[in-house]
């Protein structure tokens, strides 16, 4: 039961893939969410009857809160919630943020807040530039240092920070079911060719539901992106920094943009990377994914052919390509694949590591070799550690909370709630959209309809009338967030606000592919304030 998350749900796959794909982690189940009384008396609502976190009239924090010390130390190994590993060593350094659990009622109980960062190298120093990965679910204090040689020019003027969002990683992390019971919860259909499978992907969705607010309901009702936006401002005065200077990626965007809606003439130096479109609610989104990954596929297949001919597992691509992997994913509904360890190869699983594989051009040689051995050589073990890299599973089949965070921030943040009768309604047009992703992308709608906390939007508010200029990059290939997004995204950010710079290329992002181009318009932005021209293209 993986359905095509919002955003960049395979940002635990880039961490993957950044050390290899046999690079997987180890690590203790996650712990249950923290969460402090800041004075004796106070307390937080419960989830039945909090209230909807305000977007406007917020009180001011207390100096307790902006004016506290960070006490910052060497870093540990990430936790089994951050998705495990080496601890990341020299120059890196931790340290926890206190932030209040309800910022309707900042003294009251309070949250931690993990956080990494990395000195600037050289100078002059501009100030802090925090980072945030996306998902909604990935651990930047883990994902920070994987990924940071792609950042080593900005940390010449620029200390660089991640963090841990509130329900990620070790801040608060929202917890639901043991790994065991994920694994388990995985094996459920996701795309349901019978009434029985329809009534126990339902029956799937509501005990998920039920964990989760058994283990974390103390924060559910607090996780949205309008509460980790407000957080961010209070890193921002914690840090010393006037502005905020800041780079997202994927969900990422969207907390950017609703950072820029509150705080205006806070923004400092602001960068998007593949953009979450503001305007679409989820039902249009997972459409939008849907076609984005079945025109990925396609720019795979036509390279495949391309370079390796008949040998290529696809074919000549196109729907003759497609029809090929309809065929594998048929089979494998009613026959899933040995793999490695003991474990098999689902339908569910297969469509999952696809598109994992479908985030960076430099993981389609892998996505190549996985075709290959489930088509031909009956075995499903490189789609399913693709699978388990999207997942946040790692080799003892330890789960970081990744899919968790990612339903719980999903699902607060909006609003809508869909239905077996709707998905239903909605099938064809998802099946025109993508023969091979859309079935699990429409069903994944149904993932929030019983969630114990109500929405809270339609959209998320992004309009920034008076900040100063962010540069929101769209990549013309991108399968997650399709290249619409940004242009939706800068023109709702304002005149004279949202910059847009074009990347034509492949996967999900731009920055981190090297292209030259687009690394010199973002990098003159960042360390020189030289804002790019609104419309410039890389190739």
């Amino acid at each position: 039961m993986h359905p095509v998350v919002r955003g960049a749900g395979a940002l635990g796959l880039a961490v993957a893939l950044a050390g290899g794909l046999t690079a997987c982690h180890s690590g203790a189940p996650a712990s249950s969410a923290k969460v402090e009384p800041s004075t004796p008396a106070s307390t937080a609502a419960s989830p039945a009857t909090a209230s909807p976190t305000a977007t406007a009239a917020t009180p001011e924090l207390p100096a307790a809160l902006t004016g506290q010390q960070l006490a910052w130390h060497t870093c540990p190994a990430p936790s089994a919630a951050q998705g495990g590993g080496r601890a990341p060593g020299a120059p890196w350094e931790c340290a926890t943020l206190k932030a209040p659990l309800d910022h309707a009622r900042p003294d009251g109980r309070t949250l931690d807040l993990a956080l990494i960062r990395a000195r600037s190298t050289g100078g002059p120093r501009i100030g802090s530039l925090i980072f945030n990965f996306g998902g909604p679910g990935a651990s930047g204090v883990a994902t920070l240092p994987a990924l940071a040689k792609d950042y080593a020019d900005l940390n010449t003027r620029y200390d660089l920070v991640g963090f841990d969002p509130r329900g990620i990683g070790d801040s608060a992390g929202v917890h639901c079911l043991d790994d065991a019971a994920t694994d388990a919860s995985a094996a459920v259909d996701g795309s349901p060719d019978d009434t029985a499978e329809a009534r126990a992907l339902d029956e799937a969705n509501t005990a998920y539901a039920a964990a989760c607010q058994q283990n974390s309901g103390a924060v559910l009702p607090y996780v949205d992106t309008v509460s980790a936006a407000r957080d961010l401002d209070l890193l921002r005065q914690v840090l010393g920094d006037d502005r905020l200077h800041y780079f997202g990626f994927s969900y990422g965007t969207e907390l950017g943009g609703v950072y820029a809606h509150l705080y205006p003439h806070n923004v400092g130096r602001l960068v998007m990377d593949a953009v979450v479109d503001p305007d679409q609610d989820p039902l249009q989104g997972s459409l939008g994914q849907a076609k984005g990954f079945q025109l990925a596929l396609e720019n795979f297949m036509a390279a495949c052919a391309d370079q390796a001919g008949e040998a290529c597992p696809t074919g000549p691509g196109g729907a003759e390509g497609t029809r090929r992997i309809t065929t594998l994913l048929q089979g494998l509904d009613a026959a899933p694949l040995p793999a490695d360890g003991g474990r098999r190869l689902t339908q569910d699983l297969a469509v999952t590591g696809i598109a994992a594989a479908l985030y960076s051009e430099a993981s389609w040689n892998a996505l190549a070799v996985g075709l290959q051995e489930a088509m031909q050589g009956g075995s499903g073990t490189t789609l399913l550690a693709l699978a388990d890299a999207y997942t946040g599973r790692d080799a003892q089949g330890h789960y970081s909370n990744l899919l968790a965070a990612n339903r719980a921030v999903s699902c607060v943040d909006d609003r809508q709630r869909y239905t077996e009768a709707e998905v239903r309604e909605q099938l064809p047009a998802f099946r025109q959209a993508s023969p091979v992703f859309g079935d699990f992308a429409a069903w994944g709608l149904t993932a929030c309809s019983h969630w114990p906390v109500p929405g809270r939007t339609d959209h998320p508010e992004v309009d920034a009338p008076g900040a100063a200029p962010i540069v929101v990059i769209g990549n013309t290939g991108d399968p997650a967030t399709p290249y619409e997004g940004a242009r939706a995204m800068a023109q709702r950010l304002g005149p004279g606000v949202g910059v847009t710079v074009t990347l034509r290329g492949q996967g999900h992002g731009g920055y981190d592919t090297g292209n030259p181009c687009l690394k010199q318009a973002v990098d003159q932005y960042l360390l020189d304030g030289v804002v790019p021209p609104d419309g410039t293209t890389c190739g």
